[in-house]
């Protein structure tokens, strides 16, 4: 062969077969590219309505604004006025209507509200929760509430009547926010919602997209109103492409059927290696590009460098994620400035491929209602699907709900993005994987895997669907706990996302409920949602006395705790509460193991052997409760924290809400009221949990020195029973006492317990000595 005909590259004729491979590509294009319309198309719908929302969110705001500017400007002109002065509340109401036209009614209430407490159910509890708010406010403040058979925009506003505190309320068709809602171009198969709490009061769109909209949602500021927006599931294209990639594999395609229905013969490269790199081919290849875009999952530029695209919200460039936010429990941070969408991206990314290690794929995501739940959960589900996690978001939900969703929708693994009872610009994650919930040296794995950058990228992207289960949850407690009888229980949610649901749920039990900010809020404008926390609970004594409830319960920001206070005003322990929950579950278990933690009171584990069962002692952490009833098989365990798992006729999850539904269930049963079945319970002079605050970083450090001080020779801890499998904690004859490090937080955690003042006094001493001992000189002990 000749040097001339050896550079010649071979040609390849395909004779009468080209009409037919140029018709199979023809319609191979059109597939691409119709695949790439589509995407475009619907990509299109996502911005529209995004801008929608936020446009809904913007008039809305603009809207309520506007009417309580009104409303402010009406009490202040001078018929109205003159007639609140002179205390002629029906003359001042009948002038507001005259110079205000669209008012339905107003009226004046005293600023004691007792015609509305005395009958609140007929009263309405949305028409006294806004009156509530006016009055704590100090201001005229808009709701939506429930009032003349259907939604109405209220008004209230404090006055003085005659020198003495009222309300006026004003109530106005809903018009004045649906003329702000329906100027929003909505696409058709798209959802666009106004919802207050778990009411969605205007909507359009694809009302089947309105179970999963809080997705997407965005709070109106300061009015309770959230709008939420809800897309159709996006199809993806032919072997993943996204929409660029597609385009581009339709146009290659047309060009060479084109060149083949043209009768033109292809050129093939030369199959022996060039030796002039200068005249080496590095063209992407069409199989080059079906590769790229099948591993990445989205539509990538015509890059020179082969190598797979992430999907959205998995950073590109290196981002730095912060050691402090791996916790002991959990995954916890300050948002904006130690957890961001990109850092939620590589936790998700963390995840799954610990997920692909132990061959699980499918898992669960939902979020509390703090305001920076919504794009933290975005880029964790985007960090889940580069891992190949096949993802179930639930949207907005309690953390006990996500538990639930993971083993009612057979998933087995779930993440919970919350912050838990932390404040309002705290955010983070509580994992389960494969069952397990995550904690310790698991969680620091995740680090470690981000850090040196062991993370994998999947061939092909996890897929997502939106679920509801909610309903689901309600209904599969309802069918199992009923009440024997009616109880009236006020619900104090903080503003947290439990209330969302309990409302519902203790009304399918049987319970007369009255919610108490049960509005989900992120921002917790009334009062932080902590209930192991007495002053947080204020607000709820005060109701349960004035309403003469039963009881009252509250939850923390995520609906994983109870707390729970009697009509006399009296907060009951966890660790009381647990008591109850014990005697009832061995009624039917003889013999179960029951675990507490390390800071319940002494008179626990005596009364579980009288009521016939096995007590066990074990580390605080939800986290390290669950595992030891994994490893023990427990029936059921509790902190002092709130946290209760039971696994007696449920899941071993902590539930506070699901805790809530037991507890009304066995209060029920007797016909004495709830406060003497808890003065029947074995009780003890204690302390609630005491802080004393000591340098980031060193409190184990300092409990490991008390520990060694403490189990001395010369101790004066010589006589009592030392326990030291969390910090140390000392049973004496008449009491205990202990010190523990906090996982959490830098603070010495320290509760105390006698069976009179004195031993309670005695024994706070012989800790409060050896501290001073130990602790650097001006640390404020606290007790």
């Amino acid at each position: 062969m000749s040097q001339g005909n050896e550079r010649q590259r071979p040609r390849i004729a395909l004779g009468r077969s080209a009409p037919l491979l140029a018709i199979l590509l023809l319609l191979l294009a059109g597939w691409f590219g119709w695949s790439a319309f589509e995407q475009w198309r619907q990509a299109g719908i996502g911005t529209r309505l995004e801008q929608a929302r936020d446009q809904t969110v913007a008039e809305l705001g603009k809207a309520l604004g506007t009417q309580t500017a009104q409303f402010s400007r009406q009490l202040a002109l001078e018929p109205v006025a003159a007639a609140l002065a002179r205390g002629d509340a029906a003359a001042a109401m009948a002038a507001l209507r005259e110079t205000w036209r669209g008012v339905d009614e107003a009226q004046v209430f005293d600023g004691g509200l007792s015609e509305a407490y005395a009958d609140p159910g007929t009263f309405g509890y949305s028409r006294l929760a806004l009156l509530e708010l006016a009055m704590s406010e100090g201001a005229p403040v808009a709701r939506v509430v429930r009032d003349g058979n259907g939604p109405r925009l209220g008004l209230a506003a404090p006055v003085q009547l005659q020198g003495r505190p009222a309300i006026v309320y004003v109530r106005q068709p809903l018009t004045r926010l649906s003329a702000a809602f329906d100027a929003a171009a909505v696409p058709d198969s798209a959802f666009l919602g106004v919802r207050q709490g778990g009411f969605t009061v205007l909507r359009k769109g694809a009302p089947a997209l309105g179970n999963g909209a809080d997705a997407l949602a965005r709070p109106v500021p300061g009015t309770g109103l959230r709008v939420v927006a809800e897309l159709p599931d996006l199809d993806e294209g032919p072997l993943g492409l996204g929409a660029a990639a597609a385009a581009t594999v339709a146009g290659v395609l047309l060009v060479i059927a084109l060149l083949l229905a043209g009768g033109k013969r292809l050129r093939l490269p030369s199959l022996r290696k060039r030796v002039d790199a200068a005249e080496d081919d590095d063209g992407v290849t069409l199989s080059e590009a079906l590769a790229r875009e099948s591993s990445g999952g989205a539509a990538v530029a015509a890059e020179e460098e082969a190598g797979a695209a992430e999907p959205a919200g998995v950073p590109a460039a290196p981002v730095q994620v912060a050691a402090g936010i791996f916790r002991a429990y959990d995954i916890r941070g300050v948002v904006g400035r130690e957890l961001t969408p990109a850092v939620a991206a590589l936790i998700g990314q963390a995840i799954g491929n610990q997920m692909q290690a132990q061959g699980l794929r499918d898992v669960v995501v939902g979020r509390d209602g703090r305001l920076s739940g919504p794009e933290l959960a975005a880029g964790l589900i985007d960090g889940l699907r580069s891992a190949g996690c096949e993802v179930i978001d639930i949207g907005m939900a309690p953390t006990p709900v996500v538990y639930f969703a993971a083993y009612h929708l057979r998933a087995g693994s779930c993440v919970a993005v919350t912050g838990s009872h932390n404040p309002p610009d705290y955010n983070g994650f509580k994992i389960v994987i494969g069952g397990e919930t995550l904690s310790g040296e698991a969680i620091t794995d995740l680090y470690r895997r981000i850090a040196e950058g062991r993370l994998q990228t999947a061939d092909a992207v996890g897929g997502l669907q939106q679920r509801e289960v909610v309903a689901d949850y309600v209904q599969r407690i309802a069918d199992d706990v009923q009440l024997d009888r009616p109880l009236k229980v006020v619900a104090d949610a903080g503003n947290g996302v439990a209330g969302a649901v309990v409302p519902q749920l203790l009304e399918a039990i049987g319970a007369d409920v009255v919610p108490l900010y049960c509005d989900v809020d992120g921002s917790f404008p009334n009062h932080h949602p902590d209930p192991s926390e007495p002053h947080n609970l204020t607000d709820l004594v005060q109701m349960v006395q004035r309403l003469d409830a039963d009881l009252g319960v509250a939850f923390d920001g995520d609906g994983d705790r109870l707390g729970v206070v009697t009509r006399e005003g009296r907060l009951v322990f966890a660790d009381r509460l647990l008591m109850l929950f014990a005697a009832d579950v061995l009624m039917r278990n003889p013999g179960a193991l029951v675990i507490y933690d390390v800071k319940c009171t002494g008179k626990l584990s005596d009364y579980i052997l009288r009521n016939g069962g096995s007590p066990m002692m074990w580390k605080t952490g939800h986290s390290l409760i669950k595992g030891r009833m994994r490893e023990t098989d427990a029936e059921l365990a509790g902190e002092m924290s709130g946290h209760f798992f039971f696994k007696e006729r449920w899941y071993g999850f902590d539930d506070g809400l699901y805790a809530a539904a037991r507890l009304l269930e066995i209060l029920a049963q007797r016909d004495e009221p709830p406060e003497a079945v808890f003065a029947e319970l074995p009780d003890a002079v204690s302390t609630p949990e005491l802080k004393v605050p000591v340098e980031e970083g060193s409190q184990h450090a300092q409990v490991a020195r008390f520990v060694a001080a403490a189990q001395a020779e010369a101790s004066p801890f010589a006589g009592a029973r030392l326990s030291t499998i969390d910090g140390l904690r000392a049973d004496f004859s008449d009491g205990w006492g202990l010190v523990r490090a906090s996982n959490t937080t830098p603070v010495l955690v320290l509760r105390f317990e006698g069976d009179s003042e004195a031993a309670l006094e005695r024994i706070q001493d012989v800790f409060r000595t050896l501290l001073r001992q130990l602790l650097p000189d001006g640390t404020e002990l606290g007790f």
